[in-house]
């Protein structure tokens, strides 16, 4: 063992019962600015990085990752001109490597009448192959659609806030009108209620089968508004979404379409801005509370080297150098900012580990779209993290330990 690493330890441990241990309050308020800061850390990255999560999904469990239409923008009325859905088309998409899945849809906007109140909504057809995972994880009634059922074929799921407004509820019908010429109307069934908080798209969304907009569109049945895809990695979205205009430059459909792929960021950009703004609010947060550990460390450090004063002198007296001295006082650093990190993991994770599980922070879903704190432990973060904040605050002492060499061992040997 190394005499500086040895020299640390028993500073650290004391091996009398009347030795000084390392126990000033300045230390112990040094260990707990450490502690406080890497909890306030992890609680901040858990939680926006949740946040980001949260709000993403519920945006791409309404529109995937990526649509494919007919139109290089999206259409204000929600009703684009219809593409053909060929298994050519299928298999071109398929071939590019990021894409997990593929779904075709119709949207078309109605106005839902009851006899007390109406409500202007945008339909949306689905089929057999649609993923329903994320209204499942919504739904707070009935269940989602069966597509092509035929028990019953005008099913439909709203939302809670379209059922409260026209005071619906589960099993009942509604009739829909469309405006077009002639206006149709059609009566349907909820068979499901789905809350997820994000009224911009609850109060706009109702789900149904899609061969029933199909034939309100007088469309053939490979006739559809566009293509739903979901890519297998989030972070390569704008490069999928590239390839795929490279790959459909050239295709034309039997319609004698061109087909342009648009993703979520794209069609949604307002939204997306705002998360990544939250990613500035995260290193605000980092970088003050590091700055803040690392000052209470110094302080402790300082103290440290103050009351060890007759023993730096000796060590000199003996033939110690400055450099020697001074590793023995930044691993003696490295030692108690280790101390103050595992007790900021236990606390930071236990806060989160107590708000994911019981959602004990509450939040108002109208201003945040969400109804708890939301929590995301990713554990790549937290070790950068951890990497990080040891890093950084063992760097900030370096410049007081420089402090060793003023001492001059006459005079501290026999400081008191």
């Amino acid at each position: 063992m190394r005499v500086e690493l040895f020299i640390a330890k028993r500073i650290l441990k004391g091996d009398k019962k009347n030795e000084k241990k390392v126990s000033s309050p300045a230390v112990k308020i040094a260990i707990a600015g450490i502690a406080l800061g890497l909890a306030v850390m992890i609680v901040s990255v858990c939680v926006i990085v949740g946040f980001k999560k949260e709000i993403r999904d519920k945006i791409v469990g309404f529109g995937s990752h990526i649509q494919i239409t007919s139109s290089y923008s999206q259409s204000a009325t929600y009703e684009n001109l219809p593409i053909s859905y060929s298994d050519t088309l299928v298999n071109l998409i398929m071939s590019n490597p990021q894409i997990k899945s593929i779904q075709p849809f119709i949207t078309k906007p109605a106005i839902i009448k009851t006899d007390e109140d109406f409500q202007g909504v945008v339909l949306k057809g689905v089929d057999k192959d649609f993923n329903w995972e994320f209204f499942q994880k919504n739904m707070i009634a009935g269940k989602v659609l069966q597509p092509n059922d035929t028990t019953d074929a005008n099913q439909a799921i709203i939302s809670k806030y379209i059922a409260d407004k026209l005071h619906l509820k589960l099993g009942d019908r509604f009739t829909t009108y469309f405006i077009q010429e002639p206006v149709r109307a059609r009566r349907f069934t909820i068979t499901g209620i789905y809350e997820t908080n994000f009224e911009q798209y609850d109060k706009m969304y109702a789900i149904t089968d899609i061969n029933i907009l199909a034939k309100l569109n007088n469309w053939d049945t490979d006739m559809v508004s566009g293509v739903e895809l979901m890519v297998k990695d989030f972070d390569k979205l704008d490069q999928t979404t590239q390839e795929l205009f490279y790959d459909l430059s050239d295709y034309k459909d039997r319609l004698d379409n061109s087909l342009y792929p648009l993703s979520i960021k794209n069609i949604n950009p307002i939204i997306f801005n705002w998360l990544d703004l939250l990613d500035v609010n995260v290193w605000v947060i980092i970088i003050l509370m590091i700055i803040v550990s690392g000052f209470t460390m110094i302080s402790g450090l300082l103290i440290i080297i103050l009351e060890r004063t007759n023993m730096i002198g000796i060590l000199k007296a003996v033939g110690a150098r400055n450099f020697s001295i001074r590793k023995v006082f930044l691993y003696l650093s490295a030692f108690l900012i280790g101390k103050g990190m595992i007790w900021g993991n236990i606390i930071g994770l236990s806060i989160c580990f107590i708000q994911e599980k019981f959602q004990i922070l509450k939040l108002d879903p109208v201003t945040y779209y969400l109804s708890a704190v939301p929590i995301e432990m990713n554990f790549l973060h937290l070790i950068l993290l951890n990497i990080g904040t040891l890093i950084v605050t063992l760097i900030m002492m370096i410049g007081p330990s420089y402090l060793v060499s003023k001492i001059t061992p006459v005079k501290s040997i026999k400081f008191e």
